[in-house]
């Protein structure tokens, strides 16, 4: 007898977890389907994302390098201090602002009392196309993530205990 469910409209995540109980990875099958359900659930939402972005010709990491100059009070600060913001190797950083330089929305300035430093300074531009990207983030993920809202703040203390414990500070 056939199944009301064919294999291809199984949850493959559920079929995953019944293949590692099956192979004997009882103690790992309930971690395997939380990874690979936050990994599916990380793509989803970065599809949401880029098909808001896209069209402004920016990615989520360039979104966020202008979001937070355009929240300084200077509109500029040390890639350095940008890096350590972001949680981001400096090479991504320095990866994201040259894009943003050519695209007219960031200016690299040296700072006056140390060479040395070298802020990242957001134009008008940058700002301009910031609070475009960032209307339509919230109006398309960021206020109907895919969770209700009782859900989001269970959802987010959760993944804050994930991180705590791979060593981000979390409050």
């Amino acid at each position: 007898m056939l199944s009301a469910v064919s294999a291809h409209e199984r949850d493959p995540i559920r079929e995953a977890h019944r293949q590692w109980v099956a192979h004997g990875w009882d103690d790992a099958a309930d971690g395997m389907a939380m990874v690979t359900s936050l990994v599916r659930a990380h793509q989803l939402l970065l599809e949401r994302i880029e098909a808001v972005l896209r069209p402004l010709d920016l990615t989520f990491a360039r979104y966020e390098v202008l979001r937070l100059l355009s929240f300084s009070s200077s509109g500029r600060m040390p890639m350095t201090r940008l890096g350590s913001l972001l949680q981001v190797h400096p090479t991504s950083v320095t990866s994201a602002v040259e894009r943003l330089v050519r695209q007219g929305f960031v200016e690299r300035q040296g700072r006056d009392d140390d060479r040395r430093v070298i802020l990242a300074a957001i134009t008008d531009e940058g700002r301009a196309v910031v609070e475009k990207a960032t209307d339509g983030l919230n109006g398309e993920v960021f206020a109907a993530p895919g969770v209700g809202p009782g859900q989001v703040a269970d959802l987010t203390r959760l993944l804050g205990a994930l991180r705590a414990s791979a060593g981000d500070r979390v409050e």
